[in-house]
């Protein structure tokens, strides 16, 4: 054949082949109207083994695979009924969280390197957040810490890839001094007993901090470090009950609350010592029984029982109990509120460049962005456009025994700026210097 007939017949067959990828929908992103979005990987993680799996793991994955399939279908309520993240498709790869930090920061790499996700969100742990937060920079991978509270993640460095769409644990220890001056003046001596790594060493400092500026003449009766997971409390509760605190303040979370909260009861604590429990709410349907009458439950702002009755909460709620026969908690809606972040993101981010955007484009529209969550508005305000801000919600619980029901009374929300320091401020000056800028109803 010769060479030019030859190159005639290739063309002709390249041209044939390009018509019928058009006609599939298989061309790329953005070349024309019969081109179909890419899909979007996304690296799941969360606590699906060990103690943290059942008051906090599955109810974050329950949340995350419910939103995942309505952002899918088009069936979330506006603003976020469009499909997909800009259009695209999300495939979700789910990842246990449990395992040392080694294994966490290993598990975050194999996501990257060898899954080929194109954006995590995840992590429970604050131990977990520490580690991994700069290995995602290093990897230059765009990441979502769901639930994590410690400050120190964007006090401490300034990350370009990195994003976190829930509130610090600044605001709930703020929060739950102003709650007892506010609710409970005359209980002015008080105990902790908090795992012993960065979360429950950054919410004691920050609870006893603001006690100090809040209620001066307040006296610590008793610190107390178990380890994290230890599950065992027989030491702690006996100092307590020798010591009756009118106050035992904790940020236990998962199984350890869980023990804390048994044993105590089966000892008789709480009828000396009323409980401050920051992440309690977790624990009001699945030992609503072991929970004294009287404690005070934070949910890590207003979230589960003290979200806003929105159309967005009503959606999410009759819709989760629906699939899952059990109310969302405060993780659930953490990682919904990461996943709609996420996709605010993507969204704006298509609207300004009118194509599927690239990730640096994402990472753009992302800083500083202001969205509505399944439980308030969401303000990305700290670190410099990457930490949000939210409202602060406390109440005191209380059991129905008719009903079988719990329930929780007075409750109060504090605005976002009376519970959270002003940008470009550390929690911990910001507290010492008696909470400078702070608005507060």
């Amino acid at each position: 054949m010769p060479q030019t007939r030859h190159r005639r017949v290739l063309r002709l067959i390249g041209r044939n082949a390009l018509i019928g990828l058009a006609a599939a929908g298989a061309l790329v992103w953005g070349a024309g109207p019969a081109a179909a979005a890419p899909t979007v990987k996304i690296g799941i993680v969360t606590f699906l083994s060990g103690p943290a799996a059942g008051p906090f793991g599955i109810p974050s994955k329950n949340a995350a695979q419910l939103v995942i399939d309505a952002i899918n279908k088009g069936t979330l309520l506006a603003p976020y009924h469009s499909k997909g993240l800009a259009g695209a498709r999300i495939e979700p790869v789910y990842i246990d969280e449990s395992g040392s930090t080694t294994q966490v920061v290993e598990n975050f790499r194999n996501l990257v390197q060898q899954r080929h996700v194109d954006a995590v969100v995840g992590y429970i742990s604050s131990g977990s957040c520490l580690a991994v937060a700069p290995v995602a920079e290093e990897l230059k991978v765009l990441t979502v810490f769901f639930d994590c509270g410690t400050p120190r993640i964007f006090e401490d460095h300034s990350y370009k890839y990195l994003f976190r769409t829930s509130a610090t644990a600044t605001m709930d220890n703020v929060g739950a001094a102003r709650y007892l001056k506010k609710e409970y003046p005359k209980a002015t001596t008080y105990a902790g007993i908090d795992q012993n790594y960065a979360w429950g060493q950054d919410s004691w400092r920050d609870f006893t901090a603001s006690m100090k500026v809040i209620e001066p003449k307040s006296k610590v009766e008793a610190v107390l470090w178990p380890k994290l997971f230890s599950g065992q409390y027989g030491s702690e509760i006996s100092t307590l009950l020798i010591k009756k605190p009118a106050i035992t303040y904790s940020s236990l979370w998962g199984g350890d609350l869980t023990a804390f909260l048994e044993q105590a009861a089966a000892r008789n604590l709480p009828k000396y010592s009323r409980f401050v429990l920051t992440t309690g709410e977790t624990h009001m349907f699945i030992l609503a029984k072991h929970i004294p009458d009287g404690s005070i439950l934070g949910a890590r702002g207003p979230y589960g029982v003290y979200a806003h009755k929105t159309p967005l909460n009503t959606w999410f709620r009759a819709a989760f109990e629906k699939r899952f026969g059990t109310p969302p908690i405060y993780p659930s809606y953490h990682m919904a509120q990461a996943l709609i972040g996420l996709k605010a993101a993507y969204d704006k981010a298509e609207k300004t460049a009118h194509k599927f955007p690239t990730k640096a484009e994402v990472i753009k529209a992302f800083t500083h962005l202001k969205f509505v969550g399944f439980g308030d508005k969401v303000d990305m305000a700290l670190g410099k456009g990457h930490q949000a801000v939210t409202e602060m919600a406390l109440g005191t619980y209380e059991y129905d025994a008719k009903t079988k029901k719990p329930k929780m009374v007075n409750v109060v929300y504090f605005p976002e700026w009376c519970v959270n320091p002003p940008p470009g401020t550390k929690a911990a000056n910001w507290i010492k210097g008696g909470f400078k800028g702070a608005k507060c109803r």
